[in-house]
């Protein structure tokens, strides 16, 4: 499992950041203040000109502004110099009327309270509007309600406007547990907060209800979107590689399952995982193999025994007639062919291939339990029987389900 390094991200690389100044720290560079998204992206395009972006200081998060007839700020920060460089623009206070977060963290939330405080009459109208998950922290809903903002609550799947643009609302939790993101599809624009990062993956934050399981749930959803233009709440905005990104953050939250802190392969990685149940991000790993190696047969036979599982059979019948192809007497494959056959209901159709496993091996008893199974629901009662390990696993598992509902009714 390896990740592939994005130089154009870079600081440096950007437009906006300066060469060094004489007395500044070595190595660090200019902060570039506030930039509109087309600099950033060294681009024309009109849409990335209604963005303001400021990199985040220390202790802080970027934040961003998009214009429109009013303001919207996704993620108002911990620093209100940054609201007092922002006002000497072409922005007012009273243009502000929505604060969207992408999760509860102090770093990405306080500037609310900045703004409230420094600018009182922002709130009178009521039309000043926090939006953020339910489960963000009480305290700050609280307090902005004290100031007379109103707070709106969604948990994923709405549709929010947002400076005259529509912005989808998808649940990302796993490093805090009010883990929000927003995606643009016209511009393929995503406001991914900490939940996928340029260049490192935040760490789950137990005290914030993160969890790696639920980490792998909000990454998934954005996997399943298409992720252009990737706007996080650290380091630089990263333009057309978006779903790289996304998906580098995937690969690091698989070597953290699997409980490796370095480079694996591929196929070793998706072991790991069949080994942990997590069928889904095995696939991945097997298609990232065959994608460096198209005739490993090895992985193309164990992405099928996952997508049988996972009820995707047809897909696994696919990949092991190019196995077969390759070894017509693999009795593993032969066994998997019968059993995506049989996840199909074609039980009669399975049954030669279980037979020529056992051709080859009399004694597999995967290939004997899977043929009993296959004769028992075609309706060859007694023949399913007559084998002995499919008989005994036969009344091992009505004896399980006559303890279970025997225990449920008690």
């Amino acid at each position: 499992m390896t990740k592939d390094a994005d130089n154009e991200d870079r600081p440096e690389a950007r437009e906006g950041w300066e060469p060094q100044e004489e007395g500044q720290p070595e190595g660090e560079p200019q902060h570039p203040g506030w930039l509109t998204l087309a600099q950033v992206f060294n681009s024309t395009d009109p849409f990335f000109e209604n963005f303001l972006f400021l990199l985040a200081y220390d202790y802080t998060s970027n934040i961003y502004v998009i214009k429109g007839d009013y303001l919207t700020i996704v993620d108002p920060g911990n620093d209100y110099t940054g609201f007092m460089d922002l006002f000497k623009l072409d922005c007012r206070p009273e243009d502000i009327k929505k604060i969207v977060l992408t999760h509860g963290h102090r770093d990405h939330s306080m500037g609310a309270f900045e703004l409230l405080r420094a600018y009182p009459k922002l709130a009178e109208s009521g039309a000043f509007e926090l939006i953020l998950h339910p489960d963000s922290p009480a305290e700050l809903k609280e307090v902005v309600k004290k100031f007379g903002c109103r707070v709106t609550e969604v948990k994923g799947g709405e549709t929010l406007e947002l400076s005259g643009q529509e912005w989808e609302v998808i649940y990302t939790p796993g490093h805090t547990i009010d883990g929000l993101s927003f995606y643009h599809a016209p511009s393929k624009t995503a406001f991914t907060g900490d939940i996928a990062l340029p260049h490192a993956m935040a760490e789950a934050d137990q005290n914030a209800g993160g969890r790696l399981d639920h980490y792998l749930f909000g990454v998934k959803a954005l996997l399943k979107k298409d992720i252009a233009n990737l706007l996080p709440g650290h380091g630089i905005p990263v333009a057309s590689l978006g779903n790289r990104v996304v998906e580098q953050t995937y690969e690091s939250l698989m070597l953290k399952i699997i409980g490796v802190e370095k480079e694996i392969p591929w196929i070793d990685g998706a072991k790991a995982l069949v080994s942990k149940g997590l069928l889904e991000e095995a696939v991945f790993c097997c298609d990232r193999e065959l994608t460096r190696q198209p005739d490993n047969f090895t992985a193309m036979q164990l992405k099928a025994y996952c997508l049988t599982d996972m009820g995707r059979c047809e897909e696994s019948l696919t990949l092991l007639d190019q196995v077969l192809a390759h070894d017509n007497s693999n009795i593993y494959a032969l066994t998997a062919k019968g059993h995506a056959l049989l996840g199909l209901g074609r039980y009669l159709e399975s049954i030669p291939y279980f037979d020529l496993a056992l051709a080859v091996n009399p004694e597999f008893q995967e290939a004997q339990i899977y043929k009993g199974m296959a004769l028992y629901f075609s309706g060859r009662h007694d023949e399913a029987l007559d084998i002995e390990i499919f008989q005994k696993e036969f009344a091992r598992r009505i004896k399980q389900e006559f303890a279970g509902k025997t225990m449920a009714s008690a």
